[in-house]
């Protein structure tokens, strides 16, 4: 495969990818779309809302595996593109080690502190106990969510990005019908929609694992060198698309403050749909740097510039057929979406459509910031990926987030997102023509 991607025809190889990696994304949407949906015909708007108070959760379980999934396969990649066979397998034993160990830690700060995070995510005495009963059953498996993250990854940069798609596509389909037959069949309530997804991410990790015993494999743990120096590489290399995670959840639990304040229950409501539908759209978007990542890492390495450019050209094309699609779908039927998720009353159903119509102006612009994040730690630009990170998912849109409705009253939160996204874009624009026009020099 490593010959595949410096000589086989850009193309071929970048749609063979995206079109794995969008499955992937696909499915876990689905299963997300139906976990909301369930919850919200089971207990209404307030399940919607509890569920809107738990996303930061999986927002950190995902990004933490994601941080070292993304940071530890570009460095692997990127010493595969240099023959460096056994530094590569370093980075992956490395990125392993850092994953089990995460994972632990926050099985350990769930377990002893979940109603103080529930609490500080937002949620009120109505809220709290429908977010623990959804997390009952998922606090016995929070270590494999951020392995499943960090597997998939090296899959992709292992000749198997079809097997990573097939884990997440069987691990969504239980937990599509788990959610299903859980929920109202057995009458099992929220409780029985986290039972499915723990039990799909289980089914996940499993098929991830086989990998390992197929001819495919040839990732092999190794005895790591300077173990403290690789870590702090994985971090530095990986930390923006972590911060692009882990930014959903500090935006959410932004909005959900400001909406209660500001706008009430119906409004946090309506978030709820809007925190499902952007995880939707950032979800597809990943998969565009997804797609590139392996191609322009491994070439990178080898000094394939002109490589790494045409992957970059087929990549910014899809970010911008991504946001038209998705933009045009959700403007043109909110409330399809919203009745999709929950069973509305008339208010929600009354203030929903300019709410989500002034939301997802934004996702013209998302697939291409998301990309543009992942494409500065491919080419070994991580400092500046750390620092638009932080814009996108703090700075700019925490203080849009607290001094729009603050300045010109409650409808205007509504804008943050937008105006964080241009800002970002045009400042993504002028340094990936920078960045790319200094290969090779």
């Amino acid at each position: 495969m490593q010959n595949n991607l410096l000589t086989a025809n850009i193309k071929g190889v970048y749609y063979k990818y995206l079109s794995a990696a969008f499955g992937s994304a696909l499915i876990i949407c689905i299963y997300c779309t139906v976990d909301t949906a369930v919850v919200g015909h089971y207990a209404g708007p307030n399940g919607i809302s509890a569920l809107a108070i738990v996303m930061p959760i999986w927002t950190i379980l995902y990004s933490l595996g994601t941080l070292t999934g993304i940071g530890g396969s570009i460095l692997y990649s990127t010493a595969k593109g240099k023959d460096n066979i056994h530094q590569a397998q370093q980075f992956f034993t490395a990125s392993l080690y850092l994953t089990v160990t995460i994972g632990v830690l926050c099985w350990l700060g769930i377990c002893l502190f979940e109603d103080a995070l529930l609490r500080f995510f937002g949620a009120n005495e109505l809220l709290l106990p429908i977010a623990k009963e959804y997390l009952l059953a998922i606090k016995f498996v929070i270590p494999l969510f951020p392995l499943s993250q960090m597997l998939s990854a090296f899959l992709r940069n292992d000749n198997d990005p079809i097997r990573a798609t097939i884990a997440v596509l069987s691990g969504g389909i239980f937990n599509v019908f788990g959610d299903i037959y859980f929920v109202f069949t057995l009458d099992m309530g929220v409780f029985g929609a986290g039972l499915a997804t723990a039990i799909g991410d289980a089914i996940t990790i499993i098929i991830l694992i086989s990998h390992f015993f197929s001819k495919k494999n040839s990732l092999m743990l190794a005895k790591v060198h300077f173990f403290y120096t690789k870590a702090k590489a994985i971090f530095v290399n990986g930390f923006s698309t972590f911060f692009t995670d882990i930014a959903m959840g500090i935006i959410t639990v932004l909005f959900n403050r400001q909406i209660l304040y500001y706008a009430g229950l119906d409004a946090l409501a309506v978030y709820g749909v809007i925190t499902q539908l952007a995880m939707t759209v950032q979800s597809s978007s990943y998969c565009i740097g997804q797609a590139a990542q392996p191609l322009i890492s491994i070439n990178y390495g080898a000094a394939h510039f002109d490589r790494v450019k045409r992957t970059l050209r087929y990549s910014l094309v899809t970010s911008a057929v991504f946001g038209l699609c998705w933009f045009g779908l959700v403007s043109a039927v909110p409330n399809v979406f919203v009745n999709i998720f929950m069973t509305p009353t008339d208010s929600v159903l009354a203030i929903a459509p300019n709410i989500i119509r002034i939301y997802v102006i934004s996702f013209l612009l998302l697939p291409f910031n998301i990309f543009a994040a992942y494409y500065f730690q491919t080419i070994l630009k991580p400092h500046t990926s750390f620092i638009f990170s932080i814009m996108r998912g703090l700075v700019l849109s925490g203080f849009f987030i607290i001094i729009l409705p603050l300045a010109f009253g409650a409808d205007y939160v509504w804008f943050a997102m937008l105006f964080t996204e241009i800002i970002i874009a045009i400042a993504s624009v002028f340094f990936i023509k920078r960045y790319t026009a200094q290969l090779g020099k």
